[in-house]
């Protein structure tokens, strides 16, 4: 800490001259103009750099979702699958995508260089994205998609971690809505990408066009995670591309945000994060509420069908699913930043859930095309809520960064099999998907629920902030003073945190 403190003078003082010549108030002028130029320069880098990360995402939903274009076009028919294959097929990523998060994270809260970590992670699921063009079984389909997940999860929870480690908590969540736009540009826009590949394609290979298609989007991850290995930032100590000056104020930021550095206790053990973790009660409620969410809005993979009940043919149905999800994004950032600027959580969540709701009920009650058009926005709106919860996490578990690599890899890690449930929720196609619906209002009803819960908690734990900060007055005496360390080093860790910290709720 002291490091840090000599760091933060050497960046405020421009020279020891100046310091001399000029008094006080002037000089602490200075030292502020100097820091805020520093700092902009840092944050107007680091947003450009970061901003590769909505690329990336594109790309990891692509190579992920990527089957059900291929089976359009003869995928099913030419690796001889049942329906049950087929299924199999789609799900067994998720067993992968669940059992890599936790220990990645651990790896890449360990690393000094996650940005090659990344690349080199892409550069593998690339690979495996263009194997999948060159299979001829349900056998060969199946290992290539499991471990196309089990490589793939190196992204999400580590993109999440990566950008905690940068921003602090009153611009997190922009960020992390800009990164999920990327997933949402995808649900808007990957029919369209496939049909067009596809389309073009097949005029000239005909039934082998599939496999095409995996070969170009492959090729193109591949191409992506070069650029990955160069332009993504690494940590506030050591990220090249940034002046010395920059990363004393990148450390200094995240020091000034919770009262603390963002490291690890030099003698903490490899599996400490983990321990602490498992420990937790709060990332247990946070993983049954995020699993409740994914299934509430596990209408995002079903979207196109949706979108066909209105009774349109095959290319205006494409065409019409991709506003709802432009409009997502529009919303997303809107409330990612409201929510920053407000610094307030659980609103930001409930309230886009409750427009979610809304639509859900419009699509149970009316055949009406434009109303159930509108439902559809609704429901594409309902994502806004849950950019807000993964920000939510990173704030909820500030320190040590060990844990906090491991509750962000848990939490999301757990609410993929929000995924897999969400497969056969929608397989109930009567009455326009009624019966799907009815389960994914249930499902945002008990995630208001939970979150109600979770904000119950923070506020209690900023109550026990408060009460230890009281007895840790100067006036007190020694006696106190030591009730209040026993006080403030006890369960929670954020509760040994001092300069004011408290939980965003």
């Amino acid at each position: 800490m002291s490091n840090l403190q000599d760091d933060r003078a050497s960046i405020k003082a421009p020279s020891t001259m100046a310091a001399e010549a000029d008094p006080k108030l002037e000089m602490a002028a200075v030292q502020d103009e100097r820091r805020a130029v520093v700092e902009k320069s840092l944050k107007r880098k680091l947003d450009l750099r970061c901003s590769l990360f909505v690329l990336i995402y594109i790309m990891n939903y692509l190579d992920r979702n990527n089957i059900s274009a291929a089976r359009l076009r003869g995928l099913q028919e030419d690796l001889k699958l049942n329906d049950q294959e087929y299924s199999t097929c789609l799900s067994i990523l998720y067993v992968g995508y669940i059992l890599m998060q936790v220990p990645s994270n651990m790896i890449i809260n360990k690393i000094s260089r996650p940005s090659i970590y990344i690349g080199v992670a892409m550069l593998i699921w690339g690979a495996i994205s263009v194997l999948s063009g060159i299979t001829t079984n349900f056998g060969g389909m199946v290992a290539t998609r499991f471990f196309l997940g089990f490589v793939e999860a190196a992204f999400l929870p580590g993109a999440l971690l990566i950008l905690s480690k940068w921003y602090t908590r009153r611009e997190l969540t922009t960020r992390n809505a800009i990164l999920f736009g990327g997933n949402l540009i995808s649900n808007a826009f990957a029919s369209l990408i496939a049909a067009g590949i596809l389309s073009n394609m097949q005029g000239v290979l005909g039934h082998a066009a599939w496999r095409w298609m995996f070969f170009i989007e492959g090729a193109a991850t591949m191409l992506i995670a070069l650029i990955a290995m160069v332009m993504l930032p690494d940590l506030p100590t050591n990220s090249r591309g940034f002046t010395a000056e920059e990363l004393q104020v990148a450390q200094l930021r995240l020091v000034e945000d919770v009262g603390e550095a963002d490291e690890d206790d030099v003698n903490a053990g490899a599996f400490d994060g983990l321990k602490m973790a498992v420990k937790d009660t709060k990332i247990y409620l946070m993983m049954f509420t995020l699993t409740a969410y994914v299934v509430g809005l596990s209408f995002n993979a079903f979207f196109p069908s949706l979108t066909g009940t209105l009774g349109f043919g095959y290319v205006p149905t494409l065409l019409m699913s991709a506003p709802p999800w432009v409009f997502a994004v529009i919303v997303s950032l809107a409330n990612a930043w409201h929510a920053d600027r407000t610094q307030e959580k659980f609103w930001h969540i409930v309230v886009p859930i409750c427009f979610g709701l809304v639509g859900f009920i419009i699509s149970m009650s009316t055949l009406n095309t434009a109303g159930r058009y509108v439902a559809l926005f609704l429901q594409a709106g309902s994502y806004a809520g849950f950019i807000v919860f993964f920000s939510w996490i990173s704030s909820s578990f500030p320190r040590p960064p060990a844990k906090r690599a491991v509750a962000i890899a848990m939490i999301n890690a757990f609410s993929q099999l929000g995924n897999i449930a969400g497969s056969y929720v929608w397989n109930l196609k009567d009455n326009g998907y009624r019966s799907s619906y009815g389960i994914v209002t249930a499902m945002f009803g008990i995630t208001i629920v939970g979150v109600i819960a979770f904000r119950q908690i923070l506020v209690g734990l900023n109550k026990r902030l408060d009460a230890g900060e009281a007895a840790w007055e100067p006036t007190q005496a020694a006696q106190d003073k030591t009730k209040a360390v026993q006080h403030l080093e006890s369960d929670d860790e954020a509760l040994r945190m001092r300069k004011g910290f408290r939980y965003l709720v």
